[in-house]
């Protein structure tokens, strides 16, 4: 399988940005019992801007708008579907991001994020992916613990889908929780123009809040999209250019420069200098949609991050709890003020509050990142006027390793293990462009791990990467979180999916082979996995029932 490189992004691609024009940056039919009395996505109203100016617009010369299709409007606000039978279909359309930033992106029916499935514990659920883009894709529901033929990777557990041709996935939801689906062709790109939405399994005996908003976040480029895949910026003067307007770009073949200094920037420095709009269901600052709140109302936030940058947040006005992390409960989690949510790439963290302070507070991130004045979610009380108070003081991000009350687990350190494996995360560079190894390797020739039906693995994540951070995301399973640098989790057990690991960081997990399959383990920077770092599960006499088809174009990463 080919490897895709996310080039090393320095200075000059900025400089690059301002010698290239920018480009511009259906609902299913199958929506039957859909109740959305009480589940709200936070979505911004579009009716502010025009759609028919876009009947009227010559888009011949436009760069990027000669493939677009059904592009007449901008995409609107995801439904919210329930039931067990779903169609997704992805297709091009317009995002506006705010009230001037429009860009051309990929979406599941039409919006960004696509529909929120709500389906049922127990339920057998089929979802039929059609593809209108013009090139091939697939779904991966990422966190979910479906069978490996329905993971959704092409070339590992299926060929991904053809323009103009569909696959119905088919599972059952075994595990409440939040989770989301995501393409996983190519995601470096399709994730990165939008290609995802949100997908909550039910539990009937959970007690339901009042209020259940979805939030997924996400950050997108200045200026649209560019290719820069013939540039080559090793030799730009930065010292006199203007880098405040800067266009999304496709990473994958970018030759970068260095800093002028003789230094390359690390992916870790560059990324929130060029990625500045940060999106709250695919709106941003003064368009992300107010949630509505009513005093006395105990009110839910599940909040997922489908970008490349880590976001902390900052609830303004209230005690909250953390509920879960990556769908699965904390055990007697207490109450919190005055801290921070640090929610990485691929993760998902569900808070919960009683709304008990009428007024208008904000859901916020507090970095110094530079698009994170634009990630503000407005808290509005029934009746309450006027705006949310802004808020730069310095708080501490929640220790997840001590949060909530220690209970008997699956897993302890003292266990003994069938196997235990080391991962070294790293960074390197070849060829002029950054690569994030496993030890010492990328993929596909990084070492498979080997297990047996029923082995109990032991793993050691280190990341010894000066600057990045990365995310590991394991498919078809979830871990338990054992230690953090070598201290016992002191907190509630912490089951995940997805584990943000930073720069001289080591953690070891847990998890028990109970899902036969080849199972992708990488970075969750889709960045960092398409320069190669992936891994495989693999078990011990499984084989694909699938054939490689070498015309598909598979693209896993």
């Amino acid at each position: 399988m080919k490897r895709w490189n996310r080039k090393m992004l320095t200075i000059g691609a900025i400089a690059a940005s301002l010698l290239i024009v920018a480009g511009c940056t259906d609902n299913t039919d199958n929506m039957e019992g859909m109740d959305h009395s009480n589940m709200q996505m936070g979505q911004s109203d579009t009716s502010k801007s025009d759609p028919n100016q876009m009947n009227h617009m010559d888009h011949s010369n436009m760069p990027g708008m000669n493939k677009v299709q059904n592009m007449d409007e901008p995409a609107g606000s995801p439904q919210v579907l329930t039931g067990t039978k779903f169609t997704l279909t992805a297709k091009e359309s317009h995002l506006m991001v705010n009230e001037t930033n429009m860009r051309t992106a990929m979406t599941f029916n039409g919006t960004v994020p696509g529909p929120q499935i709500r389906v049922k514990l127990g339920d057998e659920v089929e979802i039929t992916l059609k593809n209108e883009l013009d090139e091939p894709t697939t779904i991966h529901w990422h966190g979910l613990p479906v069978p490996n033929n329905m993971d959704g990777i092409p070339g590992v557990t299926m060929n991904a889908v053809q323009p103009g041709k569909s696959f119905t996935y088919k599972f059952k939801a075994t595990v409440p929780g939040t989770y989301w689906y995501h393409s996983h062709q190519e995601g470096v790109v399709q994730v990165d123009k939008g290609l995802y939405g949100s997908f909550i399994v039910e539990d009937p005996k959970e007690k339901k809040a009042d209020r259940d908003y979805t939030i997924v976040l996400d950050e997108w480029m200045e200026d649209g999209e560019m290719d820069h895949s013939s540039v080559n910026m090793s030799t730009m003067d930065m010292g006199s250019m203007d880098h405040s307007n800067m266009g999304s770009m496709n990473h994958s073949k970018m030759n970068m420069g260095s800093t002028g200094t003789g230094r390359m920037m690390s992916d870790a420095e560059m990324m929130p200098m060029m990625y500045t709009i940060f999106t709250a269901n695919g709106k941003s600052g003064s368009s992300i949609e107010p949630l509505t709140v009513k005093e006395g109302e105990t009110v839910r936030i599940r909040l997922i991050n489908a970008g490349f940058l880590s976001h902390p947040l900052y609830l303004q006005g209230h005690e909250f709890k953390i509920i879960s992390s990556d769908g699965q409960p904390i055990n007697n989690p207490p109450l919190v003020s005055g801290q921070l949510l640090n929610i990485a790439p691929g993760e998902r963290y569900d808070i919960e509050f009683v709304a008990d302070n009428p007024g208008v507070w904000l859901l916020g991130e507090q970095s110094k990142n530079p698009g994170a004045s634009t990630l503000t979610i407005p808290i509005v009380y029934e009746g309450a006027k006027g705006n949310y108070t802004p808020d730069n003081e310095q708080r501490p991000v929640i220790n997840m390793t001590r949060y909530g009350e220690a209970a008997k687990a699956q897993f302890s350190l003292n266990d003994k293990f069938d196997l235990e494996y080391t991962m070294d995360l790293n960074t390197a560079t070849a060829d002029g462009h950054f690569i994030y190894t496993i030890n010492g390797k990328t993929f596909p020739d990084t070492d498979p791990i080997k297990v047996k039906e029923g082995d109990l693995i032991k793993v050691k994540l280190i990341n010894n990467s000066p600057e990045d951070l990365h995310p590991m995301h394991l498919h078809g399973h979830f871990f338990q979180v054992l230690s953090k640098n070598g201290q016992p989790i002191s907190g509630s057990p912490l089951i995940k999916d997805t584990l943000n690991i930073l720069p001289g960081e080591e953690y070891e997990i847990a998890f028990k082979a109970d899902n036969t399959g080849n199972w992708m383990f990488h970075c969750h920077d889709l960045g960092h996995a398409s320069s190669g770092m992936v891994t495989q599960v693999n078990y011990e006499g499984f084989k694909p029932d699938f054939t490689v088809d070498p015309n598909a174009g598979n693209k896993p990463e």
